[in-house]
């Protein structure tokens, strides 16, 4: 079992940014690929970056290329989302998720790929 808190939500106006975390339990955080999710009012839930478990592998969303990254800290048990250059369209709730990975560099995009959820937290971007 893995439990995944988010924090580091709010609202900003276009052009800031954000730094989100995903605080994960237990003491196999290091066997977990990890990726960010965002679900918008009205649509479905989409795919946002994602990082292999070694955090030697990432992979994002043509949508967030060149303005959001992602690192982890696995001493910390620790995932990041850095958004910068926020846009009005990336209004969502942002999700981390958790997949147990035999592959040291590989990253998941498909949402029903992972095992465990955080509960999600809310990013409002003004224009």
């Amino acid at each position: 079992q893995l439990q995944l808190v988010e924090s580091g939500g709010g609202m900003v106006q276009a052009g800031g940014s954000l730094r989100l975390s995903c605080a994960a339990s237990g003491r196999t955080f290091r066997f977990y690929a990890m990726g960010w999710f965002r679900q918008a009012p009205g649509k479905e839930r989409e795919f946002v970056i994602g990082i292999s478990r070694t955090g030697g592998s990432t992979d994002y969303a043509d949508s967030v290329k060149g303005r959001f990254t992602i690192s982890r800290d696995n001493a910390k048990n620790t995932v990041y989302l850095q958004m910068n250059s926020l846009k009005p369209e990336d209004t969502a709730v942002y999700f981390c998720a958790a997949k147990t990975s035999v592959f040291a560099d590989g990253v998941n995009t498909k949402g029903y790929e992972y095992d465990y959820w955080g509960q999600g937290t809310q990013v409002t971007v003004s224009s």
